[in-house]
């Protein structure tokens, strides 16, 4: 099956839902503008409740020393998923950690594929999502936008990696046959609302990707 990251789960019941379901990474969102964003000690009650075979992913931007610390020793983390960290950064934190690191990079035109050398070097695995729009406020990630996943097609890297942006149930399918995508990373595209997953989205999401198979 098609491996699943569920990020910016903020209840039990949709942790519950993604669990049950055969989500492998559960994701908990720490960058405050972010309305999917938690508090340490509200993520750490959540991941104590991920089963055994989940993996639980910590979502942070460019983190200091100082938030890396206050995460980690409150939450059960599995690995970290970084935006805008260089790969000096990555590595160092890679190191410092002993977490397996996801490094996020954005997506909108072929050019946008240069750094994917430079982040497999350093980085466990890479995540490719849209690129967000310009202007103040945007959010790295989560914004519920999709790019040409054709941009992906024949990608070469000694990584695995995630499709990410924009994803639901309605696309998933030509998305993961377009990009020969075996893992995937959804969040708005499982909500009712920003911030807010809907367990129903979430087992409609996942059973349409254990059907879908891993891509040839």
């Amino acid at each position: 099956m098609i491996e699943v990251k569920i990020c910016g789960l903020t209840d039990a019941r949709s942790l519950a839902a993604a669990a049950a379901c055969g989500a492998r990474y559960l994701g908990f969102v720490f960058y405050p503008p972010s309305p999917r964003a938690l508090r340490p000690q509200q993520a750490a009650a959540l991941a104590a409740q991920a089963p055994a075979g989940c993996q639980t992913v910590g979502v942070l931007v460019d983190p200091d020393d100082a938030l890396l610390d206050e995460v980690l020793s409150q939450v059960r983390l599995d690995a970290l998923q970084l935006h805008d960290a260089p790969p000096a950064r990555v590595a160092a934190i890679k190191a410092a950690t002993g977490r397996l690191m996801i490094r996020a990079l954005s997506i909108a035109e072929p050019q946008d594929l240069a750094p994917v050398a430079d982040y497999a070097a350093v980085a466990d695995m890479l995540l490719f999502d849209a690129k967000p729009p310009p202007g103040p406020g945007t959010l790295p990630g989560g914004n519920g936008l999709a790019f040409d996943w054709r941009l992906l097609q024949g990608l070469a890297v000694e990584r695995p990696w995630l499709l990410s942006g924009g994803l639901s149930a309605e696309n998933l399918e030509s998305a993961v046959r377009l990009c020969g995508a075996r893992a995937v990373d959804v969040s708005s595209g499982v909500e009712d609302r920003p911030g807010h997953k809907d367990p129903a989205k979430i087992r409609d999401f996942l059973a349409l990707a254990a059907g879908l198979g891993v891509p040839a």
